[in-house]
């Protein structure tokens, strides 16, 4: 088997491992068919998170099953996962197996409702997910907060109704001028920076909530600010797999399309520059193939 292999910041490597094997009655043996680079990854990349021992990295993908465990009933070798018709799905389905579920989750944990405004920290791959997430939830407004003109158009092709380049206290201001001076219903965290975090909390209005999705790196968040505030704080990690059924469907039946955020594919011995090209910000999400 062949994959990527992360040794030290900045140095990730296509190799030869090991096959996998069935360990468990519950285990699946997936042949990979497309994967991706995911921006969480870009963490350790850039030496923010401890590496450890090399490892393989990756967890975005789909592909055809080709060995189960014993106790493996919900799928079979030679399914594709998820079946689907044709290559044309792939990478809307790859989106929805992390990015299209994490902005799903950002966006119910902001309360985002139908009528409401909603603010997007955030434009890389979650947080332009996040804004199909919150016009699907009926956000009458949505504000993405983005310095990309590539990303911006997306983001308004994809439900934005308007774009805020400004930030930290600007870009605090900025929302409020937009919202009558009060602040956004639902604002949703798809960065995980203290400043992305403090931007959020600081934008919505007293009653509203911040979804917070970006796994937080060096954020704190002051407690006695956050009660007087009266702003609602929710987060973590997606539970992707509750939102599935739903999202594949919206996928196939082509009412979203959250593959566009895959805007470079690249061979997968050809990874290490797809993280380059995603920690530059010269793409906003690479599309591996095998």
């Amino acid at each position: 088997m062949r994959g990527a292999v992360i040794h030290a910041p900045g140095d990730v490597r296509f190799e030869t491992l090991d096959d996998p094997k069935i360990l468990h009655p519950t285990d699946a043996v997936i042949r990979t068919a497309v994967t991706c680079v995911c921006g969480s990854d870009l963490w350790p990349w850039r030496g923010l998170e401890p590496i450890g021992g090399a490892h393989p990295m990756g967890h975005e993908y789909v592909g055809l099953v080709e060995e189960v465990g014993s106790e493996v009933t919900a799928v079979k070798p030679g399914q594709f996962v998820v079946e689907v018709p044709g290559e044309e799905l792939w990478p809307g389905l790859l989106a929805v197996s992390d990015v299209m579920g994490t902005g799903w989750w950002a966006s119910e944990a902001a309360e985002v409702k139908p009528g409401s405004t909603a603010v997007v920290v955030g434009d890389g791959a979650v947080g332009l997910c996040a804004v199909i997430a919150a016009k699907e939830m009926g956000a009458e407004r949505i504000i993405a907060m983005s310095r990309h003109e590539s990303r911006q158009k997306l983001a308004r092709e994809f439900g934005a109704t308007d774009i805020v380049t400004e930030r930290g206290d600007e870009g605090i201001a900025r929302i409020k001028d937009l919202t009558g001076g009060i602040g956004a219903d639902s604002v949703l965290e798809c960065v995980g920076t203290a400043e992305a975090m403090q931007q959020a909390l600081r934008s919505t209005r007293p009653g509203g909530n911040v979804g917070f999705v970006g796994v937080p790196h060096d954020v704190a968040v002051d407690g006695q600010e956050l009660f007087f505030s009266h702003v609602g704080l929710r987060g973590g990690p997606a539970p992707v797999r509750r939102y599935l059924p739903d999202l594949i469907e919206r996928v196939m039946t082509g009412r979203i399309d959250p593959g566009r955020v895959f805007d470079l594919t690249l061979p997968l011995d050809q990874v290490a520059e797809g993280y380059r090209a995603m920690d530059e910000r010269r793409a906003v999400k690479a599309l591996l193939k095998p």
